[in-house]
């Protein structure tokens, strides 16, 4: 067993279920501290893996890592999807408008804004105001990860994705006053010129290529480590925050689901505009929402 796993996916499951360190290590009969250390990686029975097993309502496998893992709740499937980016040489992101590794700083401060502005008109503004800092926490872990590592990147944009982004702005589910909004609606747009000029240069190890037509039914990334991939599907945007509505995000390291991820993702990146070509139609995409606010 590779105990460090454990007490990754310990950690995840302890965000999914919403139970307290505390409430935890008392059921189980152990001081809080030595479930942090279960969590950091500590030799743990398997008795003890059982036990926690039936705390938290999930398969012993799943804290194993062998089973597949399902979170409703944003902030763990955060934090777990953190955690295989840690292992991952390989990134390939299917779907989507944005590729949150290189997203541009324009991007992340909207998106830190929005974020405040919306759980202050919570019904529950501290616990709102704590989810959003341990969200805006992860993702921005997940970015010091990448300029870290650099693993190498393959990002397959949606054409609607995109224009539904420039439409709305950054975050367009939460509700934030009408000028938060039109800051939301600035970062897309310096977000999408981002992209395009990324797609022009294509830098070393990162390629992002965009896909016309209708939005993919569902999104997913395949992040691949030296020892084993995973299958990431998630209902939640990396720029929804922490109290979306109800929905299950997926992930598995079985390998027939990574390999059928796998080629859907290679057709659609065969299909895909790239390079020069993706940006003059991202860039297309940019002079019809100037044209049509104009005419407004």
């Amino acid at each position: 067993m590779r105990f460090a796993d454990i007490g990754q996916q310990l950690r995840a499951y302890r965000l999914e279920s919403g139970l307290r360190a505390e409430e935890i290590a008392a059921r189980l009969g152990v001081s809080r501290a030595a479930l942090y250390r279960y969590e950091k990686g500590e030799v743990i029975k398997l008795d003890t893996i059982r036990r926690l097993a039936e705390l938290l309502k999930i398969s012993p496998l799943s804290l194993l890592g062998i089973g597949i893992d399902y979170f409703s709740r944003p902030l763990a499937f955060l934090e777990r999807l953190r955690q295989i980016e840690e292992e991952a040489d390989q990134i390939l992101i299917f779907g989507g408008g944005t590729c949150f590794q290189v997203a541009s700083d324009t991007y992340e401060a909207a998106l830190n804004e929005a974020w405040a502005e919306s759980v202050d008109a919570a019904p529950d503004p501290l616990q709102g105001r704590n989810q959003a800092e341990q969200a805006l926490s992860s993702l921005l872990a997940r970015r010091k990860l990448y300029q870290q590592r650099r693993p190498s990147i393959i990002a397959i944009l949606s054409e609607a994705s995109l224009r539904r982004m420039l439409q709305e702005g950054v975050a367009p589910g939460l509700a934030v006053s009408e000028r938060g909004r039109a800051r939301c609606r600035a970062a897309a747009i310096a977000e999408v010129e981002s992209l395009a000029a990324l797609m022009e240069s294509v830098p070393i190890g990162l390629q992002i290529g965009l896909k016309e037509g209708p939005e993919p039914t569902g999104s997913f990334i395949v992040l691949r480590g030296r020892e084993r991939a995973h299958v990431v599907t998630s209902p939640f945007p990396p720029d929804s925050g922490p109290a979306v509505g109800a929905g299950v995000a997926m992930i598995t390291a079985a390998d027939e689901a990574v390999a059928l991820h796998q080629r859907v993702a290679e057709t659609a990146w065969r299909d895909a505009l790239k390079g020069t070509v993706a940006a003059n139609r991202v860039r297309y995409l940019l002079r019809e929402l100037r044209t049509a606010d104009a005419a407004a």
